[in-house]
């Protein structure tokens, strides 16, 4: 059995107002160049200006996956040409990148691990080629976007693994509030270097390009460890190339072979004079990283007992797991918080199709409004009801309660009426209940139910029929 040994290279842009080097606007947008400068055309006697934004942000990352940070923010310049490339290099950093020697643990369904990043360097986008049949067309939106480039040790051993390296780190970018990170926008993009070896040596590397997607990243690994093993099988050497995955086929195909490694050329950006980071300015960086997912995940598993797969499912949105949170600190106990968070909330979510901030529902309100049910004096059904209505009117739900008169009816007098009411209208069920099927009690809750609209106390009226009833 031979060994499958992964690296990625992952490529994030940043969220900032305005390019890494130039004034232009980071935005998306699908109408070409209109998001241009001098400077991200590469025109002669262009300087660029480093984005202090993207800086942080990049330091940022580094330090959530645990990497060292350098004393300054220097860049180098690698030289190569390609048509999306219109100054002839691009800004990046190799002497002194953002972070190095870090990590990120992944959780699998059996096992955890730390997954080894080698480094963080941050560096400007190319500009995006449009293919068609006769000509290539360039769009110089992208040119210049801050852009981080996150290189793995060749330490993931299957397509598993690297798929939940992707959806972790993308969760990273999320919670930090760096990036998107919609590949969908491109935003996100990664690069699969993997080789086979039956030995402590690693194989010859084969270096898949340009995958936006994750589950195409586990089909493209998938096809190549085959294609791989068949070669092998055959008694034929894998040849060192650069291939590409194609969605339709779900198979690599060859672009180019790579004997030796690319000579870039890399010196100092001359442009750009070294900055010295103070301890104080990365401290203050390292105090904006939020809770993140494996810390969250693991309190609500252990601390708060809840499954793993609710606690999966809160931590995968920052925004739910603080709602969660929230609730929980207006003295909820964590599983009752769960139970509504991932029915009510994130049920409502996707039939509104919109997230927390557009719902109305605080999680003050929501609290209030589980204490009510929790004292019996509002029935789940009906609290339920009056927050889906309160999203519909953006009313605050105790309002709608108090207006509606929709607290449970617990005053014995008046359920003791209702009850005897509902025993003389039934007499055949009472024989029932003679006879020894006590289950019929439930269906005398469900006749004073109806009476009441639902706002008598469940429990309290169960325990009046009992008594009632007896008495018959």
């Amino acid at each position: 059995m031979r060994k499958v040994v992964i690296g990625l290279e992952v490529h994030c842009e940043l969220k900032t107002v305005t390019k890494n080097f130039s004034a232009s606007k980071n935005e998306y947008t699908s109408i070409p160049n209109i998001h241009v400068t001098p400077v991200d055309l590469g025109l002669p006697g262009i300087l660029p200006v480093v984005n202090m934004e993207a800086v942080k942000k990049a330091l940022k990352t580094a330090m959530a996956l645990n990497c060292t940070n350098p004393d300054e923010v220097l860049f180098d310049r690698k030289n190569y040409y390609y048509p999306d490339l219109p100054k002839g290099y691009q800004i990046t950093q190799v002497t002194k990148p953002m972070g190095k020697n870090g990590y990120l643990k992944i959780v699998m369904p059996d096992y955890e691990k730390d997954i080894l990043i080698h480094q963080l360097h941050l560096e400007e986008d190319t500009a995006s080629l449009d293919h068609y049949p006769a000509y290539s067309l360039i769009d110089y939106n992208r040119s210049g976007i801050p852009l981080i480039e996150i290189v793995t040790e060749p330490c993931i051993s299957n397509a598993l693994e690297a798929v939940k390296f992707l959806e972790t780190l993308r969760d990273v970018f999320i919670y930090c509030e760096v990036s998107e990170a919609d590949s969908k926008k491109g935003q996100m993009r990664c690069d699969v270097n993997i080789s086979l070896t039956d030995s402590d040596k690693l194989g010859t590397k084969v270096e898949m390009k340009n995958i936006n997607s994750f589950s195409s990243v586990k089909a493209a690994i998938e096809y190549e460890i085959k294609r791989q093993n068949e070669v092998l099988d055959k008694g034929e050497k894998v040849i060192q190339e650069t291939r590409r995955f194609d969605e339709e086929t779900m198979k690599t195909y060859s672009m180019r072979e790579k004997v030796d490694a690319v000579d870039y050329k890399y010196f100092i950006e001359p442009n750009m004079p070294p900055v010295k980071l103070t301890k104080e300015f990365l401290d203050d960086i390292r105090k904006e990283i939020p809770r993140l997912q494996y810390e969250r995940y693991h309190q609500y598993t252990n601390e708060y007992e809840l499954s793993e797969y609710d606690s999966n499912v809160l931590v995968k949105d920052k925004d739910i797991a603080d709602y969660f949170e929230e609730l929980i600190s207006y003295d909820i106990k964590p599983k009752e918080a769960c139970s509504w968070v991932t029915t009510v909330i994130l049920g409502s979510l996707n039939k509104l199709n919109t997230d927390l901030e557009g719902l109305f529902i605080t999680s003050k309100m929501l609290s209030e409004v589980i204490k009510l049910t929790l004292d019996n004096k509002i029935s789940v059904g009906n609290a339920k009801k009056v927050l889906y209505r309160a999203m519909d009117e953006k009313v605050d739900p105790i309002e709608i309660i108090e207006k509606e008169h929709l607290r449970q009816i617990d005053d014995e007098s008046v359920l003791v009426k209702l009850v005897n009411e509902a025993l003389d209208e039934h007499e055949d069920i009472v024989l029932q209940f003679k006879e020894g099927k006590e289950y019929v009690t439930n269906y005398f809750v469900g006749q004073v139910m109806k009476k009441t609209k639902g706002q008598a106390s469940p429990v309290k009226t169960l325990e009046i029929i009992k008594e009632e009833i007896k008495k018959r």
